[in-house]
Parts: structure tokens; sequence; C-alpha cells
């Protein structure tokens, strides 16, 4: 099957029923979805599919629509994205496990809402779950890079 990842067009031998996840992760080497719960209620494993989070874990192969970006593609090779700056600057990650998915669905969501609540960002990253528990820099980044990406 062919697929398009960050921009970049890859031809891959896989089963029709084998995760998104293991399809980037195995057989492209692209590691920063990670695996969390395999179940789609953590979201460390979010994704971009045709501009839409979701759940690498709960893609199949043969399911695959459009091109899949993963936070290796979210910037360019020349700036960070708004949301990858912001985490930076609010210190958000403590281990990082969680942190691509949460700034997958994170810059989904401030593309979508251009001056966010903090209820509406609460309920936009509801799934993603952090152990370290850094919510309330989670919000604060979000809130940041919205502002940045909607400047003028």
């Amino acid at each position: 099957m062919k697929l398009t990842v960050n921009g970049t067009q890859h031809e891959v031998d896989v089963e029709p029923d084998m995760p998104l996840l293991w399809v980037l992760r195995d057989e492209l080497g692209i590691t920063g979805p990670k695996y969390g719960c395999g179940i789609a209620q953590c979201g460390a494993c979010t994704v971009h599919m045709d501009g839409e989070p979701v759940r690498s874990c709960q893609v199949a192969a043969e399911d695959i629509d459009g091109e899949i970006v993963t936070i290796e593609g979210l910037g360019t090779p020349d700036a960070l994205h708004a949301v990858q700056e912001a985490w930076i600057e609010h210190q958000v990650a403590q281990c990082g496990y969680c942190q691509s998915g949460q700034m997958m669905t994170a810059a989904a969501f401030v593309l979508e809402t251009p001056a966010p609540t903090d209820a509406e960002i609460d309920d936009a990253m509801s799934g993603n779950l952090c152990r370290c528990g850094t919510y309330p820099r989670i919000r604060a980044a979000v809130k940041t890079a919205a502002q940045n990406l909607n400047k003028g």
C-alpha cells in the first residue's frame, strides 16, 4: 500500500488490519506517536489524518485515507509550529511520553478555535491523558498557541 506521511510518499507491505501506529513506528521508523493504551483512551498515539486528529492505534492500514502528519511533520524544517513553541515556552513536558499526542490534538483544536476558553481547552484536551499532571501548563500553552496562530 502507498501512503503519504509528513509530505513523503511511502510504500509498505503490511497486513490490512495492522494499526497505523505500528505502520508508522515499525515499518517507517517514525517514533513520535507513542503506544499508550492500545484502545484509543489515552491519546499518546494521536496523529493527523487528512487534517483531523485520530488515534493511530485504532486506524487499520486499510482505512488510512489522506495524508498522515505526525509530530515530526507538524512544524517545518525552518520553524516550529506555534503549539511546539508554546509547549517550550510553558515548559509543559515532564516525562514527555504523552506530549506528541497532546500537541497533535492541540494543533487541530487551535485551528478550529482561535480564542478558546479554559473550558473549551479542557474539553478538547480531555481525551489526552498526562500521568505527570501538567494540565495547567497544557491549558496555558494551548491558549498561547491559539493567540500566536491568530495574530494579525
